[in-house]
């Protein structure tokens, strides 16, 4: 999963984690202190910051002091809000909570739109019933429609909720939806990775600040894509033996183990 860690995934990381509890903006000059306890210099935060801040994910907003810093715009505060749904409520699925389906058309003449909502979809988590009729769990219906309303793809989509009666038993009928056996192998490669670390801040030795943050920050960065490519489906539907309970065990506790010591080192 480190190849995941570029310096532009690291610096929304670290918003998600610590760039949304006062109203001043991070100075340029902190973020490259942060970032470089994770081994990213300062040109890559730079060009982080830039290629953020051309997305309208972050603003250039000088501090009290003057000094060059950037603050969340309202649209990657909202992309956070509805990431944290994601990954720290986590919740047990139920079969009769039913889907949501997205049916969308888009003209031959804009074959990017078409291309940016097959992705978009994708990465909220959504499979495949038919070419252009995807479907994911129905709690995932606010957070879609976000999405494609800041991304102006809403005029291609018309969005339904339902339950599943097609000939195929439902769970049959998931295994062709999703690649379930990718998204295992992903849970596994976080369990691969995170368990230890966990194994060893559990045996209560004192957690220095930076090395909390520096774990902490590399656990979320790895687990927050989790929730998007797995859609958190009724256990009933899943194959036996199924990882992603545990990932999400071992992500919840270095989540309270490290979150607010790494917290002490963002404050110096």
């Amino acid at each position: 999963m480190a190849d995941q860690r570029t310096p532009r995934s690291l610096l929304v990381t670290l918003y998600a984690a610590y760039g949304r509890e006062g109203p001043n903006p991070f100075p340029l000059a902190e973020l490259i202190r942060l970032l470089a306890a994770l081994d990213v210099d300062a040109r890559s935060v730079r060009s982080a910051v830039s290629a953020l801040e051309q997305r309208g994910l972050l603003i250039l907003e000088p501090d009290a002091r003057g000094a060059t810093a950037y603050a969340l715009s309202a649209d990657a505060r909202q992309l956070l809000d509805d990431s944290d749904r994601r990954i720290y409520d986590r919740h047990t699925p139920r079969l009769a909570d039913g889907w949501v389906l997205a049916v969308f058309c888009v003209p031959d003449a804009e074959d990017r739109k078409h291309q940016l909502l097959r992705s978009q979809l994708a990465r909220l988590g959504f499979g495949t019933a038919a070419p252009e009729v995807w479907i994911a769990p129905a709690r995932l219906y606010e957070e879609t429609r976000h999405t494609l309303r800041r991304l102006q793809l809403d005029p291609y989509v018309e969005l339904f909720r339902g339950e599943h009666l097609g000939f195929a038993a439902t769970g049959e009928a998931v295994a062709s939806w999703w690649d379930l056996g990718a998204i295992a192998k992903q849970h596994e490669a976080f369990l691969d990775e995170q368990e230890p670390v966990l194994r060893e801040r559990s045996l209560g030795r004192a957690t220095v600040p930076e090395g909390a943050f520096r774990d902490y920050l590399l656990a979320l960065d790895s687990w927050r894509r989790l929730p998007y490519v797995d859609p958190e489906l009724p256990i009933e539907l899943l194959p036996d033996g199924w990882p992603g309970g545990r990932s999400a065990e071992v992500f919840a506790a270095l989540h309270e183990l490290l979150r607010d010591a790494g917290a002490l080192f963002v404050e110096e």
